[in-house]
């Protein structure tokens, strides 16, 4: 049996529910291996048909979307024609979601972990392959692995794309120097305040009420609302773009450390981010 690969073929940037930190944003890198009979080409696939089917079928799947485990006690996940409604009761508070149906991924267990999601990725990579090829091996893998890193949930109202969708998220690195030398004290202490968290809009805040920040809008897709723990939520004014969340962490150090010229470096998942730099 002949076989290829292909590294970095896409990354899923989704949120997670998960029973202890509630929403979570990830980015898992995926890996493919294929194997096959060669066709006439003397290629298991062409290259090109890879990347194209097989990033399609996966992005359709999970990218972009808050992944739900059906299974778990706490979810109670309702999908009626093309909406959703979801509610959820984790350690870290109670969690509320309506959107399209489209923003959702309901997976059928009680704990979504990467086995679980390659297990539910293969039968739809399968389905878009041609019968010659009768091995498909996914690999996820954790977006940038060293450094410091934060897990967050955010939505994009005027986006044309999948970022419009309140709730999806992205494990992120951020880089920090002050003055020209990097920083990782600053680097793992800003990590820290952003993990776990929801990005919210400010302008895009509904209400405050029992402990709960509520935010919602109105987008291409269609009516998305979601309401965390206020412990969970950091506001940012404006959009929490890339290039904003960079600017509003250069310009909150530069607060902190007057005098000095602060360069940000933040990542958008793994390999895109927004450049910053302040100095008060």
């Amino acid at each position: 049996m002949a076989r290829l690969f292909v590294e970095s073929l896409t990354t899923i940037d989704c949120a997670v529910l998960d029973p202890l930190r509630g929403l979570a944003g990830n980015s898992l890198v995926v890996d493919v291996e294929l194997g096959g009979a060669l066709d006439d080409q003397s290629m298991v696939l062409d290259f090109r048909d890879v990347k194209q089917r097989l990033k399609r079928a996966i992005d359709d799947a999970v990218d972009h979307r808050l992944l739900v485990p059906r299974r778990l006690a706490s979810v109670g996940l309702h999908l009626t024609g093309k909406r959703c409604a979801l509610a959820f009761e984790a350690a870290a508070g109670a969690y509320e979601y309506l959107a399209p149906a489209v923003a959702v991924a309901a997976l059928d267990t009680a704990r979504i972990t990467p086995t679980v999601l390659v297990q539910f990725l293969l039968p739809r990579v399968a389905s878009v392959l041609p019968r010659s090829v009768d091995d498909v091996v996914l690999k996820l893998r954790t977006a940038n692995p060293r450094g410091a890193v934060y897990h967050y949930t955010h939505g994009l109202q005027k986006h044309g794309g999948h970022c419009q969708r309140l709730g999806h998220g992205h494990r992120s690195r951020v880089c920090i120097h002050v003055d020209g030398r990097r920083d990782a004290v600053l680097e793992r202490e800003w990590a820290a305040v952003w993990d776990g968290v929801h990005l919210g809009t400010r302008q895009d805040l509904l209400e405050c009420h029992a402990g709960q920040l509520r935010f919602g809008y109105d987008s291409g897709e269609g009516r998305y609302e979601l309401a965390v723990p206020e412990a969970r939520c950091r506001l940012i004014d404006g959009p929490s773009t890339v290039e904003r969340l960079a600017e509003h962490i250069a310009q909150t150090l530069a607060q902190q450390h007057r005098g000095q010229c602060i360069e940000v470096r933040a990542y958008e998942g793994t390999g895109k981010g927004g450049l910053a730099s302040a100095r008060i």
